[in-house]
């Protein structure tokens, strides 16, 4: 069993990045081969609207054709038994980043028949793992909880599944004297994160098991 986690965020040690770390970590607890990669990393851009994964009887039907560095990352994401996406939300939204592996991921697979049929044929568990500043009880009144159920929605019908998990209020720097940031409370984003981030560690660890274990059959 193959688990592969993808951060969408430029950051490879901090709240994003860990968690999908701890994601994978529960995934091995049922015995999934996991992977961790960093889109930054990566030189790639978004669906080029070529439309060749559209074209009947084309060489590249129902997969991007376009040749860049994330080519064999949509192949083991599609592959896998477990894909589990990390982004910070930048402007209401997952990271350019992360959109763009979206976009080359599910558009391939989506027809343009009724109802938009999807043509993928694996059995992937995927999650959806947000970290934000904004607080949680924020999320309704900002409408971030419609933006997050489109992604998942998207997700769900195009992949089969998608169980969706947001970190709130996160601390964002170690220092936050350095920065012009005077909207925040710097010694409640580090009581927050020393307290509630482990917390939120536990949740992504439960979910990363919940999904294997749903891969596995147990």
């Amino acid at each position: 069993m193959r688990a592969i986690a993808v951060n969408g965020s430029p950051r490879k040690n901090w709240n994003t990045a860990r968690l999908l770390e701890h994601a994978l970590a529960g995934a091995g607890e049922y015995g999934a081969e996991t992977e961790l990669v960093h889109l930054y990393d990566l030189a790639f851009k978004g669906c080029l609207s070529c439309f060749s994964c559209k074209e009947i009887g084309g060489k590249s039907y129902g997969r991007c054709a376009v040749k860049d560095d994330l080519t064999p990352i949509l192949t083991k994401a599609s592959d896998a038994d477990v894909l589990i996406l990390g982004t910070p939300v930048y402007f209401s939204c997952e990271t350019g980043e992360m959109r763009s592996f979206m976009e080359r991921l599910l558009f391939p697979f989506s027809t343009y028949t009724p109802d938009y049929a999807s043509m993928f044929q694996g059995k992937l568990q995927v999650g959806l793992v947000y970290t934000m500043n904004t607080a949680e009880k924020d999320l309704t009144s900002r409408g971030y909880d419609r933006i997050f159920a489109t992604s998942q929605e998207i997700l769900r019908h195009v992949l089969g599944n998608c169980d969706i998990l947001v970190c709130t209020d996160t601390c964002q720097f170690s220092d936050y004297s350095k920065y012009l940031s005077t909207r925040f409370d710097a010694e409640a984003k580090k009581k927050r994160r020393d307290e509630v981030f482990p917390q939120d560690a536990k949740r992504v660890f439960d979910l990363g098991a919940k999904l294997a274990a749903a891969a596995s059959g147990s």
